[in-house]
């Protein structure tokens, strides 16, 4: 890259001053509790980059590995003059944002995926060219952007460069919203996770070019910065697990799509107790779909895919009830991989049947790419039915985004039918399209165990404002009280320790 070129990007980094993390950001984002499960999902055999605006100085973008606890024969360092697999060497100099970006990705310490097989650390002014404008091919299935461009080049620009990238090399890429004002490119690409801070500085949607749901996710840190490696470090833990086959037999490439992997990071986030969103809105403006989550994300990925039950051709804007098939999925948590497709004169519906008990919330997430070289999308909306009624319960139909979500609580028992639908007409883009759908219909666990004369009830920190509740029996009228007793938080789970009584004693958790 020329140095003409260099002079017409304009990065600028995301960072806020630099706060060494504690273990509780691990806890609060599900990793402590993914390891207690399996200790050996830590990104391993999966190759990342991470490309660094120069910080301080001009050479200032490299990765120190003795900072973030990892071997120099990890990195290997990229610029226009070329690549070393030494440090320190003549390509640049040590930044400390990057040092912090990378202890937070894949630090032995503090990092969500710190068993990656190899880190790409790129002078991000030679990464957007040649590598993403030209399509040269780079090795990394994960890339951590915690920097943004100004306005030159424009967003629109930007966007489609680096979504022709993704669809074209299933490439995910990971980057910072911001830390105040609209979202910025790269992070308002539509094949891509834009990432905000939890409790921090962060950008706030819609984007600017035409009001798309951005940020996706956020993680808890002070600034983007530091949020967006959390994201890319649960990426690379995903890419893990699809590759070992935790997702079932003969599923590794519908695991390892860009589109399943960011469906499940969106669906197993966590809302907080103000987190709003609308039909035409999918994400909120603030938070996206939530808080990572990382176990929430293991689990739907584990638990398996699981295609449509039956599928139905309807006229343009005509109704689409609950079709007449009778089978159910046989579980309440998953993802599938599939693809969909509608005509000039037919619309198309994929249904997913589900038997719901009583009291459950759904999180359902559908992503699927801009398509290469194209500026618009196919529209594909995401609804849920009850059957029994043909109830509309709640819907997802953004006309702009590339990603619908469903959150419903306190669903009645009964048939539920989630469908995945593809707009016709003459505006659709393409026939066929390819989408990832995760879905998980579940209930706030409230956890009781013993120790002692003692019980321990625990349930999650998020959703927030929950209040634990006794009562001595179950007969109506049922007199509720809240417990006073102290609340403390051990990874990332509420817990209070109640002196057991001779009598029963009944407990339950009330929403805020």
């Amino acid at each position: 890259m020329t140095v003409k070129n260099r002079a017409a990007l304009c990065l600028i980094l995301i960072a806020a001053p630099f706060v060494s993390a504690r273990a509780t950001t691990l806890d609060a984002t599900g990793v402590s509790l993914l390891r207690s499960t399996d200790p050996t999902l830590i990104g391993t055999g999966v190759k990342v980059a991470q490309p660094e605006a120069p910080y301080y100085a001009a050479t200032a973008w490299e990765v120190t590995p003795s900072i973030v606890g990892q071997p120099v024969s990890l990195f290997s360092y990229i610029s226009q003059d070329g690549t070393s697999s030494a440090f320190p060497n003549a390509l640049g100099t040590d930044s400390d944002h990057a040092d912090a970006v990378g202890g937070y990705f894949y630090g032995t310490s503090l990092g969500v995926a710190p068993g990656v097989a190899h880190v790409d650390n790129y002078d991000a002014n030679y990464f957007y060219e040649p590598f993403i404008t030209l399509g040269t091919a780079i090795q990394a299935k994960i890339v951590n952007q915690s920097f943004n461009f100004g306005a030159s080049p424009p967003q629109t620009t930007l966007d489609s460069d680096y979504d022709d990238y993704a669809a074209q090399k299933n490439t995910l890429f990971v980057s910072g919203a911001g830390n105040s004002g609209p979202p910025n490119a790269p992070a308002t690409a539509y094949n891509g996770i834009g990432v905000g801070a939890f409790g921090g500085d962060s950008s706030v949607g819609p984007t600017l070019d035409n009001s798309r749901s951005k940020p996706d996710i956020t993680a808890p840190a002070g600034a983007t910065s530091f949020s967006t490696p959390q994201v890319a470090g649960a990426g690379a833990i995903l890419v893990q697990a699809g590759l070992r086959g935790d997702a079932g037999t003969g599923t590794t490439n519908a695991a390892n799509d860009i589109r399943t992997i960011k469906a499940l990071l969106l669906n197993g986030a966590v809302k907080p107790s103000n987190w709003t969103h609308t039909a035409t809105a999918p994400l909120d403006p603030r938070f996206g779909a939530g808080i990572l989550n990382v176990f929430n994300s293991y689990k739907q990925l584990a638990a398996g895919k699981f295609a449509f039950v039956e599928s139905s051709s309807i006229g343009l804007d005509a109704a689409h009830p609950p079709g007449n098939s009778t089978s159910n999925l046989s579980t309440l948590i998953g993802w599938d991989f599939n693809s969909i497709s509608s005509s000039v004169m037919a619309e198309t519906v994929n249904h997913y049947y589900f038997n719901v008990p009583a009291g459950l919330t759904v999180n359902a997430t559908l992503v699927w790419n801009r398509q290469t070289l194209k500026t618009n999308i196919n529209n594909l909306d995401l609804f849920l039915y009850r059957v029994a009624t043909t109830n509309l319960i709640a819907a997802s139909t953004s006309t702009v985004d590339n990603v619908e979500h469903l959150f419903a609580t306190g669903l009645a028992p009964g048939r539920y039918d989630l469908q995945v639908f593809k707009k016709g007409g003459m505006g659709k883009v393409s026939n066929g399209e390819s989408y990832a759908m995760a879905f998980h219909f579940f209930t706030l666990p409230l956890q009781v165990t013993r120790s002692g004369n003692q019980a321990i009830l625990e349930w999650p920190i998020l959703p927030s404002g929950f209040s634990l509740q006794a009562a001595p029996d179950l007969n109506p009228p049922m007199a509720w009280t809240v417990v006073t007793n102290t609340v403390v938080v051990t990874n990332n789970q509420n817990r209070v320790t109640i002196p057991m009584a001779a009598a029963a004693q009944f407990f339950r958790l009330s929403a805020p």
